[in-house]
Formats: structure tokens, C-alpha cells, sequence
């Protein structure tokens, strides 16, 4: 099925918030056009929704066809998905009524998801899991992000918080992560945690591409950090193998980029802890930076109404 033919025809407008840029885009199709970027604002949330609906308003003049608006926006979202409770890398983004206030400035009805979703959603139908019946999205950055998709629908669970795989834990006891739980996933495994790791064991400042370069010329220290990380992720993609048993993996982020490496020593490890079960099956990530602003176009085409 195209989308020429499927509920994801009507063009749509995505928009990616981040702790420092806005991308913007209209889906036409399966293509994305009028790409924009601009810095996020550091004065408050109204003055970033002000910057989103003159971005929105801007591509509306240019593609008058689209009229549904779908926003994606880091950090966990609350009341049916209508306000952000927080958002810890965008200044004042706390407890923030984003589809309210779209609403009020640009009269149009908008989608909110978080972030990680909307990648996750992007992926599915666009990207590297497009043709599969479920995947999971997973992106290790400065945090590990993740979303279910089933059937081409966002999982959410009960309470809507279904995804959250950088704060399952997995070493009680271990570093505290910025959601005030010890042990998580991102305290262990994210871009973060390595580079923090890394430069702890050398007695110096090290970055995660460092820590990566160093592990793959055979230094030992970084090679321990990093093999421990990727065995701390390859463990909880098995465990979800084996608890929902998706046809795919996506896997993205800046940590991603490290390439082989990181790859090979996720496979293995993933390998390794899903036992005789099932396969792991990784696949990279396809869209790039562009997936969160497809991912939030897409979401408005399939709730906009």
C-alpha cells in the first residue's frame, strides 16, 4: 500500500522541537518538502510556540493544502497528549498547554507525540521497518528513546508511557539517571553514560566517538566501557524480543554513527541473551534527522481527523 492510496494522503505539516533548533517540513506523499531549521528560542515556552506557528503559518502560505499539524517535542506528554509536562533541554518547557496554545495562535487542531514516538512512527511506515507488521524505534543519544509501533499505530500502553526503554532498569543501584531513578538504561548505556564512563576510566575528558575510536584501536579501558554499554542494550533489546517478539529493530542516534562497532557489538550481545528464542533482528535507521519531523506529519495524518 502507497500512500497515495492509504490514510496518510492528506499533505501534513511536521515539526521537531528540540533543546536547540525547530525543524519544520510539509509531508507531501512519502517526500518531505520545505525543509526549515531555525534555533530554538531560550526565553520560554510562549516564545516557542510563537516561533512554531510563524514557521507553520510561513509553510501554510506556501503549501495552502496542508492543514493538519502534527508536533514533536522531547520529554513526557500529559492530559491525552495535549500538554508537555516537561521537557528538561528546552528552557521553561515545563508543564506547557502546546496544543491549547497552537490552537489559539494558528486556529488549526494539532497532534502532539513525543519525540521519540514520532521517529518511531516515521520509521515504520517510511523508513527502515516500512513493509513490517510491528518494530520498535531505538535511538541512543544523550539519552536512549524508543517506540512501539503495532500494525502502523503508536503502542502507547494504559497510561500511555508504553516505549520508555531508557529508564527501564537495569543495574539497581547503578548511576542515577535524570528521571531520578537509579540504574537506568540511559545512566548505563547512553551517549552520556559512555563519554561519563570513558573519561572517568582515562583520567581525562573523552567523548563518545573518542571512547569508540580508542575501543576500536584496542585500548582496553574504552573498550570495556563500550562492550559493557552495548551489552547493557543488547540485553533489553533481547528481553523486549522475547516479551513482544517485533519483526524489527530500528536503531538511531548519535551513538548509532559510531557505525560497525556499534552495531556489531549490539548484535552480539542482543544475540547472546535471546538465547534460542528468537532472532534479533537490527536494522539502521533510514531517515536521519528527518525523522521526527516526518514522524510528527504522519501522526497528524492519522489522528487529524
Amino acid at each position: 500500500m502507497t500512500t497515495s492510496d492509504s490514510p496518510l494522503s492528506p499533505p501534513s505539516i511536521g515539526v521537531d522541537v528540540g533543546g536547540t533548533k525547530i525543524a519544520t517540513g510539509v509531508l507531501i506523499g512519502d517526500e518531505l518538502h520545505g525543509r526549515h531549521i531555525q534555533p530554538t528560542p531560550e526565553t520560554g515556552w510562549e516564545a516557542v510556540l510563537d516561533a512554531v506557528a510563524a514557521q507553520v503559518r510561513l509553510l501554510q502560505a506556501q503549501y495552502p493544502q496542508a492543514t493538519r499539524v502534527g508536533v514533536g517535542v522531547p520529554g513526557p506528554l500529559a492530559e491525552g497528549r495535549t500538554r508537555v509536562k516537561f521537557a528538561p533541554n528546552i528552557y521553561g518547557f515545563t508543564d506547557v498547554p502546546l496544543v491549547q496554545g497552537l490552537h489559539d495562535r494558528l486556529g488549526l487542531r494539532v497532534v502532539l507525540e513525543n519525540d521519540a514516538k514520532a521517529a518511531a512512527l516515521a520509521e515504520a511506515h517510511l523508513g527502515a521497518a516500512r513493509g513490517t507488521g510491528s518494530s520498535v524505534y531505538v535511538t541512543v543519544s544523550t539519552g536512549i528513546g524508543s517506540g512501539i509501533v503495532l500494525g502502523g499505530r503508536v503502542w502507547r500502553g494504559h497510561h500511555g508511557i508504553a516505549g520508555e526503554l531508557g529508564h527501564v532498569t537495569v543495574m539497581p543501584g547503578g548511576p542515577v539517571s535524570g528521571a531520578g531513578l537509579d540504574g537506568a538504561l540511559e545512566a548505563v548505556a547512553s551517549g552520556t553514560a559512555i563519554a561519563r564512563d570513558a573519561s572517568y576510566a582515562l583520567n581525562r575528558e573523552v567523548s563518545t566517538a573518542e571512547a569508540f575510536a580508542l575501543a576500536g584501536s584496542g585500548h582496553p579501558a574504552a573498550s570495556r566501557v563500550v562492550s559493557q554499554a552495548l551489552r547493557h542494550i543488547g540485553v533489553a533489546l533481547a528481553d523486549i524480543q522475547k516479551f513482544l517478539d517485533p519483526e524489527v529493530f530500528v536503531i538511531g542516534g548519535g551513538v548509532a554513527k559510531a557505525g560497525d562497532p556499534f552495531f556489531a557489538g549490539l548484535q552480539a550481545a542482543a544475540d547472546e541473551y535471546a538465547g534460542p528464542f528468537a532472532p534479533v533482528t537490527l536494522r539502521r535507521a533510514q531517515l536521519g534527522t528527518d525523522a521526527g519531523v516526518i514522524g510528527a506529519a504522519l501522526a497528524a495524518r492519522l489522528e487529524g481527523g
